[in-house]
C-alpha cells in the first residue's frame, strides 16, 4: 500500500465508488475522501483512462490514492456502499437504477435528479429523461434545508454551485416571509473551474485572464433549479432574475443578492439565528464583505447581510468554493448525513490563504 496509506480497513468502513474521476469535481472528491477516516476508496472509473494510476494523472494524490482508473463495466460499483457520479449531465440517469437495485446509495453531482419537473429539465438540458420515477424519489441535497430527508435517502441530487450560494443567501429571509418574492435578483460571479476540465476557447488562459464578462443572461440552466428551491422555501412562486459572470479566478463563487423588504427586521440577528447550528455556514459581523479567498478549498459558505442607507433593499453577499461547497464537499457532507456520521467529518480543512 502506498506511503501514508496505513488506514485501518475495518469492516465498517464506507466503500466508495466514483464514476467519472478525471474532472475537477472528481479529483476534488478524491482529495476529500482520501482524508476521510471512515472511507475506503474502492473504485474510480474512466473509460478513456482505464488502467492509468490515478496519481499519474493527479500528482497531488501521490501516496494518498493507490487506485487505477477502471472502466464502468469492470469497476466493482455494485459492491460499494455509495457511488458518486462526477459525470456530465445525462450519464447518472442511465446507471442509477441498477445501482439502487443492488442496494447502493447514489449521490449525483450533475443535474440529472435536481429538477422535479421533467418537462422543465428536458427543456434546459436538451434530452429525454431516462428515469423520471427516480427524479420523484431523489432528495435535493442541500443539508441546511433537507437534512432529515437526506438521512433517509437512497438517491441524492447534489445541488449546483450557483444554486448553493444563492439559496443559502436568500433562505433566512424567504423562510421568515420578509421579502417580496416577485423581484429577487441574483448577480453571481464564478471562477473558470466551474466550466469543468475540458478544452474550450473561453477557458484558455489568454481568454479568461485579465477579463470579466456576463454570460447566459437570457437563461442559465441553474435558474430553474434555484427558482425551484426558492419557491419551496417561500411556500409560493418566486420570480428570480439570475445573471452569472465569468471572473479570472480558478475557484470561487460570489453571489450578490438583492431583495425588497416587506417589513422591518433585525437582519443580522435573523441570519445569525438561522445559521447558529450550521457548521458550514458562517454569518459574518455586520458591515463585513466576504471574499472568495476566505473559503478557497473549504466547504464553508460565508455570508454577510447589508441594508444600504437603511432603505428597503436588502443586499446579501454569499461566497463559496464552487468545487467544494458547490460540488464535491457538499457531496461528502451529504454522505456523512446519509451514513449517520458527524457532518463535518473529513471536511474541516481550513481555507487556503493567500
Amino acid at each position: 500500500m502506498a506511503k501514508h496509506m496505513e488506514k485501518h480497513m475495518e469492516k465498517n468502513m464506507i466503500k466508495v465508488g466514483i464514476v467519472g474521476g478525471t474532472g475537477y469535481t472528481g479529483v476534488e472528491l478524491l482529495r476529500l475522501l482520501a482524508q476521510h477516516p471512515e472511507v475506503e476508496l474502492t473504485a474510480i472509473t474512466s473509460r478513456k483512462e482505464a488502467g492509468m494510476p490515478v496519481a499519474e494523472m493527479f500528482p497531488s494524490l501521490r501516496g494518498r490514492v493507490d487506485l487505477a482508473f477502471s472502466t464502468p463495466d469492470d469497476a466493482p460499483l455494485r459492491q460499494c456502499d455509495v457511488v458518486f457520479f462526477a459525470t456530465p449531465n445525462g450519464v447518472a440517469m442511465g446507471q442509477t437504477r441498477a445501482l439502487l437495485d443492488a442496494g447502493v446509495k447514489v449521490i449525483d453531482l450533475a443535474a440529472d435528479f435536481r429538477i422535479q419537473d421533467i418537462g422543465v429539465w428536458s427543456k434546459w438540458y436538451g434530452m429525454e429523461h431516462a428515469c423520471p420515477d427516480l427524479v420523484a424519489e431523489a432528495v435535493y441535497g442541500l443539508p441546511e434545508i433537507n437534512r432529515a430527508a437526506v438521512k433517509g435517502a437512497r438517491l441524492i441530487a447534489n445541488p449546483g454551485c450557483y444554486p448553493t450560494a444563492v439559496q443559502l443567501g436568500f433562505l433566512p429571509l424567504l423562510e421568515a416571509g420578509l421579502i417580496d418574492t416577485n423581484s429577487l435578483i441574483a448577480d453571481c460571479k464564478s471562477g473558470v473551474s466551474g466550466a469543468g476540465r475540458k478544452a474550450e476557447v473561453g477557458a484558455l488562459f489568454a481568454e479568461a485572464a485579465d477579463n470579466f464578462k456576463a454570460y447566459a443572461v437570457a437563461g442559465h440552466r441553474h435558474q430553474p433549479e434555484i427558482r425551484q428551491g426558492l419557491t419551496h422555501m417561500a411556500g409560493q412562486d418566486c420570480n428570480l432574475t439570475f445573471v452569472p459572470h465569468l471572473t479570472p479566478l480558478i475557484r470561487g463563487i460570489h453571489a450578490t443578492l438583492y431583495a425588497k423588504l416587506t417589513q422591518d427586521v433585525d437582519l443580522q440577528a435573523l441570519f445569525e439565528k438561522r445559521y447558529a447550528g450550521e457548521y458550514f455556514v458562517d454569518v459574518l459581523p455586520a458591515g463585513a464583505h466576504p471574499e472568495t479567498r476566505s473559503v478557497r478549498a473549504s466547504n464553508i459558505c460565508r455570508i454577510a447581510v447589508h441594508r444600504p442607507q437603511g432603505g428597503d433593499t436588502v443586499v446579501i453577499l454569499s461566497v463559496i468554493d464552487n468545487l467544494v461547497k458547490g460540488a464535491a464537499g457538499q457531496a461528502v457532507q451529504n454522505m456523512n448525513v446519509l451514513f449517520g456520521l458527524e457532518e463535518s467529518l473529513g471536511l474541516t480543512q481550513i481555507p487556503v490563504m493567500p
